[in-house]
């Protein structure tokens, strides 16, 4: 499997309130990179938030070696012509370490940028931005005539660099979203359903690809509380409950009040934007717990349990068709640590092996007593 972390703020111990939010500056991004470049994931999701992901991603290039980066795209916010050049740029600096998640966004969010499309149109236009995309990714000279973009003989003046293109990941649980993805993309994105609902969208969703030839990867995107223990697990979501007051809930229903997101309806219909007192309550599948979306927007579902129950949990996803997961947990950085800690070794994690990744040496206490004294006392 592939496991990916999250490099976007807010973070904190309890990022939906003021007193336990952190400063996410670029010391801090640096920090949470670095993190996940030598801890073993995959890579980490640049999602859509307050700091631009294109910048963000470009600026901890030399400060990584192997981590992918997965970068939120957002059309019609940018000309397909002009992303595919940027997109190739990060491509040839990071040594083909970019990747695209292709956002589609709602209406809600795209108002402020003066995009007004309704849902089904906001499709239609991706749909059209990766017909000109894909290929110019691929180093082609496109010419299109569709309803929102006239493209004339567009071809990039530069190449990957000898990389594979930037691969197209893609999120929407609508039937145009879906339609749109089984025709361009090479890895579906959902949030935190439960296995069993990730299984039946993977199967529509393959069948949706499997009428132009296609087959797609699939991941999902979850937080994770892991601990020692289950019952340290589930006290550490006790705590992260009793932050969650009226005003944060409150908060989180202004901010996705009028959004026409499939998604999101899917995600907010597995807590009803109700608190009870138990927060055990709203476990809705073994080791599943759906509190986080009640102050948070989008994947509002966390793994909880011992490396064990989390291995295990991870294995259901996989058992359904998952290959791919987008992790994340409070704070980012401490809880990248804990993860990789107590749960990688548990996994077979697929990630870059370069031989740029190589060169330095590792240094573990593990190894430290078999070195003589002289490597090891400071001169």
């Amino acid at each position: 499997m592939e496991i990916y972390w999250y490099l976007t703020a807010p973070d904190g111990p309890q990022p939906w309130t003021a007193s336990g939010s952190r400063q996410v500056n670029y010391a801090y991004f640096q920090q949470v990179a670095r993190a996940v470049d030598h801890l073993g994931f995959t890579g980490a999701l640049l999602a859509t938030g307050a700091h631009d992901p294109w910048i963000l991603g470009a600026s901890l290039i030399p400060y990584t070696e192997r981590m992918k980066f997965l970068i939120a795209i957002q059309p019609g916010l940018i000309s397909p012509t002009l992303l595919a050049k940027m997109a190739v740029t990060f491509n040839q600096f990071s040594k083909g370490r970019v990747l695209l998640n292709v956002v589609s966004g709602d209406k809600n969010t795209l108002g402020a940028y003066g995009m007004h499309l309704d849902h089904d149109e906001r499709y239609a236009l991706s749909d059209e931005f990766l017909r000109v995309l894909r290929p110019l990714l691929a180093e082609q000279q496109v010419d299109f005539d569709g309803d929102h973009y006239q493209i004339s003989a567009a071809k990039l003046a530069l190449s990957n660099g000898g990389y594979p293109p930037p691969s197209l990941w893609f999120g929407g649980s609508s039937a145009a979203a879906q339609e749109v993805a089984a025709q361009h993309i090479d890895t579906y994105l959902s949030w935190g359903e439960t296995p069993p609902q990730a299984a039946e969208k993977i199967a529509e969703v393959k069948a949706r690809a499997a009428k132009y030839g296609r087959q797609l990867r699939f991941g999902i995107r979850l937080y994770v509380i892991v601990r020692e223990t289950d019952e340290r697990a589930w006290q550490a979501v006790d705590e992260l409950y009793a932050s969650m007051d009226d005003k944060a809930i409150q908060a989180r229903q202004q901010l996705a009040q009028g959004s026409d997101s499939v998604g999101q309806a899917r995600m907010g219909a597995l807590h009803n934007n109700q608190r009870p007192d138990n927060a055990r309550d709203l476990e809705i599948y073994p080791g599943l717990w759906a509190g986080i979306g009640l102050v948070r927007p989008g994947p509002g579902t966390a793994i909880v349990g011992s490396p064990q129950t989390v291995e295990r949990t991870l294995r259901a996803y996989q058992d359904a068709g998952v290959e791919v997961f987008i992790l994340s947990g409070f704070p980012l950085l401490e809880e990248a640590y804990r993860f990789s800690e107590l749960v990688m070794p548990l996994l077979d994690v697929t990630r870059d092996e370069s031989p740029a990744a190589d060169r330095h040496d590792t240094f573990t206490w593990g190894n430290l007593w078999d070195r003589p004294v002289s490597e090891v006392e400071p001169k």
